[in-house]
This record gives structure tokens, C-alpha cells and sequence, in this order.
């Protein structure tokens, strides 16, 4: 089912301000719409009034180049020898100057290459950073009034930042008297410039309301933004689906709950029906026994990023005690993962996480297809097979588990799935989530045996 956006009011386009006058020109637009119009046909508005939400976006460049596979270093805004290096690769490979240098004619010429391969493969553009684009608000306005500063960097000279104001409200046929609107602030320069301008951020937000930063780079500790922001928000929310390097990205997000901050994955929300329907499984009275006897783990999902495989097995092991003992990795058509875990009684596990080549890629990279969980003894009563609607279980299938499976379930797909969706859900609450630090913890000591 196709879901219709709502249409979208403005109250305010996008106007240029100088970041002292931002409060103060917000002010004058909600004292210029009044309560409402003078011929009554539109109802109230109700201004922000829930928490502040920090956006910091990719920076474009860089988000462009790895997308199209040119460069494979952190998304933090920063043009160090590797981004120069993946610029002129890029130029070459499109028939532009070699210079190595972001200008507008190699970044249109990336807009569209990445507009091309995605119309290609999922039928319709994914998003991409647009300091213009009303589209996170839409998502939380239809749930929350509330303020959002989006900071993002840009490429090239270094001439301070800019700022812009605007203020949405998405209509809908069966909202009330009232619109729903967002305050929206934008603030643009390079990662540089955006990092001088960072003591300013709290003067912005809604005093006494909580505070949440989606960060949408790849997350650094010695990041001094990404510190500065952290350091007085209610959560950090993350997205690992777009982690360039899972591995090293995943040690990172631990380093920061050791920090104790506050921290959310989105892509932590998005195996929540593979992690319900394997708690059901062994439900019923006469399984409940039987989940000690797994000893056998398999995981499929979509090659390109293994982070939700390794977070369910981290939420597994972490829930049955497992202790993780040896880790390897097996790059090929197949990037297969296998992991060694000791049980509490000394039992050995056997896990094996496997990087499936598909046609048709979905918006989101390293989506779960399917899972198997079974046991060496033939008198177990635990073998659980639980695949995806889309993707099947056809692998698993042919290597021939299904007969040894006593139990079958399917995931339904998500109707939810994107970062704008779940982001609105995340915002309803904030703090620290025990059950995904400890999934989390055990997942990197996993990551951490691929190196001793």
C-alpha cells in the first residue's frame, strides 16, 4: 500500500539569517501567521513544543563517492589525501578535469550517476543530504511539533557558515483544528567552520525539553563537533546501515557507550521482528528447555553490511551467555563470517554469518533474509528456521534445513524501515538502552577476537 505524503503548509520558506538573528527571526514568523488566516481557512499552528532535534547530515561529497563505491574512508567532512585521491578516480572514470577537487561540475556528475543506479535497482531516488529539503520534518511534524537544526558540512574553501530559517506543517484530512508544525534550522559550511561555530548550538535550543542528535556520518569519539553535541543531548541516534566500515564503525559506537553516552542505533530497530519471533519460538512450555541445546547458528542477509547479522548474534549470545571465543572472515561471492562461542556449561557454538549476492537491493544495505538455529543432537527439539517475506530461505533450504527444522516462521517486511520512520519512533523516548549496550558489548567482543 502506498502511503500519500501529506501536503505541506509553509509557514516560512528557507530565509538567509546570520546565527545571532535566528531566535529572533523565528519569533517574527509565528507573530506574522498569527493564530490564523483571516479568512479562517486554515486552522492554528502550534509551534515546537516537544524537544530539538540536531541533524548532522553526511557530508555530499563524500557521501556521494562512497555510494558509487570510490571511497571507502569515515564520512566526517574532512578532505585528507584518500577523498582527494577518490575525487580524481571519480573524474577519471566520468570524463572530467582530474583535479581532485569537489567543483560543480564533478559533483552534478555524481548527483546523477547515484540517481541513475538507484532508479536502476529500487525503481525510485533514495535520499541524498539537501540543505533545502523539508523532508525529516515532514516525518516528525506528523507526530511531534518540535525544533530541528540540521548542520551540514560542505566541501570546498572555508568562508564561515551560513545560516537559513524555515518553519513547516504537513496537513492532513484527519488532523484536528491545530497544525502540527517544525521550526527548521539550517546551518551550512565546511566540517571546519561548523566545528568553530559549535558553542553556539545550545543557545539554539528549546530550553527545558529534551535534546536528541541524529548523526548521520560515521560516529568518531575525537570528533570535536560530534563531542561537543554529544555531550548535552538526551541520545545520540545513530544509523549502523550506513556504516562504511561496520567493524571498526561498531568498535567506535562501543567506545561511546563507555563514555556513558546515550546512545541509539535505528538499524538496532530494524531486526526487532527477527528478535520477537525467536523469543516466540521457544515460548511454548515444551521448547523452553530446548533453546539450551543450540549449538548450530546460520544468518543470511543482504552482502554489503554485515551489522544487523552481528547484532542479532550479539543479542543471542548475550541472552543465552554465550562466550565468544573465535572469529574469522572469508571475503569470496559469499562473505562468510564464522564465529566460535563457548556455553555456560563449556558446550561449543558454531555460528556462521553469510554476505548473500541479490538482484535487487533494497534501501537498506545488510537487510536480514533469513536465520537458523539448530543442534547437533538429533534428539533436540530446537530447530528453528525464520525467514524473510521478500528474501526467503532458499539457501538455507538447498543446504538442507528445513528437515532438520521443527519450528517455521516469517518475518513480515517492515512497513518502517527507513531512517525518517524509525527516527520518529526514537524520539519518543531517550536515555540509555540496556538490552542494545549488551548486545553491543558482546557483538564487539566478537569483532575484537578478529584481531588478537
Amino acid at each position: 500500500m502506498t502511503v500519500q505524503a501529506p501536503t505541506v503548509f509553509s509557514l516560512q520558506a528557507p530565509k538567509d539569517v546570520s546565527l545571532t538573528e535566528i531566535e529572533t527571526e523565528l519569533n517574527q514568523i509565528w507573530q506574522s501567521y498569527g493564530i490564523a488566516g483571516e479568512d479562517g481557512a486554515l486552522p492554528a499552528a502550534t509551534r515546537a513544543t516537544t524537544f530539538t532535534l540536531m541533524v548532522y547530515e553526511p557530508e555530499e561529497t563524500q557521501y556521494l563517492l562512497a555510494n558509487l563505491g570510490f571511497y571507502n574512508g569515515p564520512i566526517d567532512g574532512i578532505f585528507g589525501p584518500q577523498m582527494i585521491s577518490a575525487l580524481r578516480d571519480a573524474q577519471k572514470a566520468f570524463g572530467l578535469e582530474r583535479t581532485g577537487k569537489a567543483n560543480s561540475a564533478t559533483l552534478e556528475r555524481l548527483r546523477e550517476e547515484l540517481s541513475h543506479r538507484n532508479k536502476n535497482t529500487s525503481g525510485q531516488e533514495s535520499y541524498s543530504p539537501n540543505a533545502s529539503s523539508p523532508r525529516i520534518a515532514d516525518e516528525i511534524a506528523l507526530r511531534n511539533p518540535c525544533r530541528i537544526i540540521s548542520l551540514i558540512p560542505l566541501a570546498g574553501e572555508d568562508t564561515g557558515v551560513k545560516a537559513q530559517v524555515s518553519a513547516y506543517c504537513p496537513i492532513q484530512k484527519q488532523s484536528s483544528s491545530t497544525l502540527v508544525c517544525c521550526e527548521y534550522i539550517t546551518i551550512t559550511g565546511t566540517a571546519a567552520a561548523l566545528e568553530r561555530v559549535g558553542g553556539m548550538i545550545p543557545e539554539l535550543l528549546i530550553g527545558g525539553l529534551p535534546k536528541f542528535l541524529w548523526w548521520k556520518a560515521t560516529p568518531d569519539p575525537n570528533n570535536q563537533l560530534f563531542k561537543r553535541l554529544g555531550d548535552f543531548c538526551d541520545n545520540v541516534i545513530v544509523d549502523s546501515c550506513n556504516f562504511n566500515k561496520p567493524d571498526s564503525d561498531l568498535l567506535s559506537l562501543q567506545e561511546l557507550v563507555e563514555k556513558e553516552i546515550p546512545l541509539a542505533d535505528l538499524n538496532w530497530g530494524r531486526i526487532s521482528g527477527w528478535q520477537e519471533l525467536t523469543a516466540e519460538a521457544y515460548d511454548p512450555p515444551q521448547r523452553r528447555g530446548a533453546i539450551t541445546e543450540i549449538d548450530k547458528v546460520n544468518i543470511d542477509y543482504e552482502k554489503g553490511n554485515p551489522t544487523q547479522a552481528l547484532l542479532f548474534l550479539g543479542w543471542l549470545a548475550s541472552r543465552l551467555n554465550w562466550r565468544p571465543v573465535a572469529y574469522q572472515k572469508e571475503l569470496g561471492d559469499y562473505n562468510i563470517t564464522k564465529v566460535k562461542l563457548l556455553a555456560p556449561d563449556q558446550r561449543p557454538i558454531e555460528a556462521e554469518l553469510a554476505g548473500v549476492p541479490v538482484a535487487d537491493i533494497g534501501d537498506i544495505v545488510g537487510d536480514l533474509i533469513a536465520i537458523r538455529l539448530d543442534s547437533t543432537n538429533p534428539k533436540a527439539n530446537c530447530g528453528t528456521l525464520i525467514c524473510s517475506e521478500t528474501g526467503g530461505c532458499m539457501r538455507m533450504e538447498t543446504q538442507g534445513g528445513a528437515q532438520s527444522t521443527g519450528v517455521f516462521q516469517q518475518v513480515t517486511s517492515l512497513s518502517e524501515q527507513k531512517a525518517e520512520s524509525l527516527l520518529s519512533k526514537q524520539v519518543q523516548r531517550w536515555g540509555r538502552e540496556a538490552l542494545f549496550e549488551e548486545s553491543l558489548a558482546l557483538t564487539v567482543k566478537m569483532l575484537k577476537l578478529a584481531n588478537s
